[in-house]
């Protein structure tokens, strides 16, 4: 007994040191990273938790917080995790919650979406482990005409599937071309998916834990050979893995991620540079002045190019260049010009 309490008495003052922080926004725009007040850090890659296979839990233990309960498992093990009542009564769980459709936010447009999201991966009480380490066959993004819309990985059939963040299992049963397919909702609103398994080992309700095996891998679906296909989506919105884990170290690339509306384009892949997206968003944030300032005039009786010039404060010539007609070009009346 005195070992649990004191599982307790740590657990609880790791969780106050984690809350006595605050949000720094790193210069490449697309993270917030969460730092001590006293010094701002570079982005850390996390590093997994331990995998823990299908062991079982044998007891859950309350805590002084509502919001914490120790876990232990029949391998002598313990983890800390939120609470399921804590966790039940959060609205990521109840906000289109459908264990029948595959996609439960059809009805919720790209648009609808702020144009940037912070995104906490995990905390003091929410982990992370690796889906599976392998050879990526397939990356996110256009092929053979198609949107992929996930990542591809070599295994083996019969080859362990960890989920990535503890959650909830949302959707668990064969999907047409995912095959054996399982869809976590996290604590973060993220969902991920499993497809192609030959074994699912949890089912929709189930709540589980960063490193629990939930299957196996397979080839079942539109499949040409046994591998994992594994996709991450924020409402619905699909987005490149390899935005969040290095697949190569199985580390989350870090604790915290700023997601853009953007990202959700099967063109944004992560292998572009911090650097490049930054001059990207730099050149649509220009074209975004530049279509606010677009004026046009609509010809009316009289008007001549010289006279509007005068009017907009511009020239003949550049009236011509934005409208690709000649200083000598009749004007028709009701013909709308653009003049700045």
């Amino acid at each position: 007994m005195k070992y649990i309490l004191l599982l307790v008495a740590v657990c609880l003052s790791f969780v106050a040191t984690a809350q006595d922080t605050e949000l720094t926004e790193q210069p490449d725009s697309t993270v917030v990273e969460r730092v001590d007040s006293a010094a701002v850090t570079k982005p850390m890659p996390v590093r997994p938790v331990r995998t823990l296979g299908q062991v079982s839990v044998i007891d859950t233990l309350a805590t002084e917080s509502d919001k914490l309960s120790i876990v232990l498992f029949n391998d002598n093990t313990w983890r800390y995790v939120m609470s399921e009542d804590y966790k039940a009564d959060s609205e990521v769980f109840n906000d289109h919650w459908d264990t029948v459709a595959t996609h439960a936010y059809k009805d919720v447009p790209l648009d609808s979406l702020p144009q940037a999201t912070p995104i906490l991966l995990v905390d003091s009480l929410d982990s992370y482990h690796y889906p599976y380490i392998g050879r990526i066959t397939s990356r996110y993004g256009p092929r053979r005409g198609r949107a992929h819309q996930g990542l591809d990985i070599a295994l083996k059939t019969g080859d362990p599937i960890y989920a990535t963040f503890d959650g909830k299992v949302r959707f668990s049963k064969a999907a047409g071309n995912y095959g054996n397919l399982i869809v976590i909702r996290h604590n973060n609103g993220l969902e991920t998916y499993y497809a192609h398994l030959s074994q699912r080992d949890v089912e929709v309700g189930d709540w589980v834990v960063a490193g629990q095996q939930i299957g196996l891998g397979g080839s079942t679906g539109r499949s040409t050979g046994p591998h994992l296909h594994f996709e991450v989506r924020y409402k619905g919105q699909s987005f490149d893995p390899e935005r969040i884990i290095d697949f190569k170290s199985g580390d989350l690339r870090r604790a915290e991620l700023l997601l853009k509306r953007r990202h959700f384009s099967i063109y944004a892949k992560y292998e572009q540079d911090f650097d490049a997206e930054v001059e990207v968003e730099k050149i649509e944030e220009a074209e975004r002045k530049a279509a606010a300032a677009v004026q046009y005039h609509t010809v009316r009786s009289g008007d001549t190019l010289g006279a509007l010039a005068r009017k907009y404060g511009t020239t003949v010539t550049r009236l011509c260049q934005l409208n690709g007609i000649k200083s000598t070009s009749i004007l028709r009346i009701g013909q709308r010009l653009r003049v700045r």
